[in-house]
């Protein structure tokens, strides 16, 4: 019997009540995301706010691999020639490139070709064939890919990328730069689980953002963060995965085996300014596991990370409490 679920990876609370508050929610990147403003006139908020979700889908028009015109819809189905795309594009494919070698390949936009074999996002999410997984692995390489400028092509046979696991974070970072540009001085922008915090000079409270228990009823948190200005996102196996034969097939994928990361991990956490960073480094390091995972956090400026084990056992890097607040539920 096949059991196919989902579940967002954070959720969050604002410590203290503040009267003046504008909240809209919108479906879009394919989940349910809310954008909050506080301390502003009431229609300007919301105008605000309106614009904010406009620009998030003009991104995804240009990012999503799922719409034909988008600019990765084109290199994809370019036959290994050069496209031009977008500066965006280019400066988000660059970005994923330059994870790919910190995380010495564990994260990879090109595993699209094994991602699409098991489809966890279509309505029937399956265990591929042997010889489906080898074909796929002759075609994720991130070497395979060429920027130059604003022009990019891939190399390999039939290789093709996919910017779901950095661009929703990158996207985040360009809905949370419009409201700062726009006299917002207080603000959450949650997009599915990449949440994103504004918050004025001077705050000492900030946002309290919960660590969702893995499998756990929606809002049993493992753990807080306390964050002013910054972002947090979690990877976990429980954010979208189906059951087969008692097994759990989960979606971050090992790309040196086309197939399910297999470790002691349920999810990672990450702590960081930027919510494209936060998200790339959130799949590097569940990919890589703990030992590796703390190893790269540890070597990176303004930068933590909280791993949940199977064990349900939170282990975090050194200024996760210090800097962030970290704190174990009771």
């Amino acid at each position: 019997m096949k059991k196919i679920l989902a579940a967002l990876a954070a959720v969050f609370m604002l410590t203290g009540c503040t009267p003046q508050e504008v909240s809209d929610t919108d479906f879009l990147l394919n989940t349910v995301s809310t954008i909050t403003v506080y301390n502003m006139n009431g229609k300007k908020a919301q105008e605000i706010i309106d614009e904010c979700f406009s620009l998030c889908r003009d991104y995804e028009n240009m990012l999503s691999k799922t719409i034909k015109t988008s600019d990765v819809s084109r290199i994809n189905s370019s036959g290994g020639k050069a496209v031009e795309v977008n500066s965006e594009t280019a400066e988000l494919i660059n970005l994923a490139v330059n994870y790919s070698r910190l995380s010495n390949g564990k994260f990879d936009i090109t595993v699209n070709s094994a991602a699409e074999l098991w489809d966890f996002t279509g309505e029937n999410p399956h265990i591929p064939t042997d010889s489906e997984i080898d074909e796929a692995l002759e075609k994720i390489n991130y070497k395979n890919i060429n920027v130059e400028g604003n022009t990019v092509f891939l190399n390999g046979n039939g290789t093709s990328i996919d910017l779901g696991g950095i661009a929703k974070g990158y996207i985040g970072d360009r809905a949370r730069d419009f409201p700062m540009e726009n006299g917002v001085e207080k603000a959450i922008i949650n997009l599915g689980g990449n949440i994103l915090v504004i918050t004025p000079e001077g705050d000492k409270k900030g946002a309290t953002i919960g660590i969702q228990e893995p499998f756990a009823q929606q809002g049993k948190l493992l753990g807080t963060v306390n964050i002013k200005n910054g972002t947090v996102v979690t990877s976990g196996i429980y954010e979208r995965y189906f059951e087969e034969n008692g097994k759990i097939y989960h979606h971050i994928l090992d790309t040196s085996t086309a197939r399910p990361v297999e470790n002691d991990l349920y999810s990672v956490t990450i702590i960081a300014e930027n919510s494209a960073d936060a998200d790339a480094l959130s799949t590097a390091c569940f990919a890589l596991g703990i030992d590796e995972g703390m190893k790269l956090i540890e070597s990176l400026d303004n930068t933590e990370a909280v791993f949940v084990t199977k064990d349900l056992e939170c282990i975090a890097s050194s200024g996760a409490q210090s800097k962030c607040g970290f704190k174990r539920s009771e």
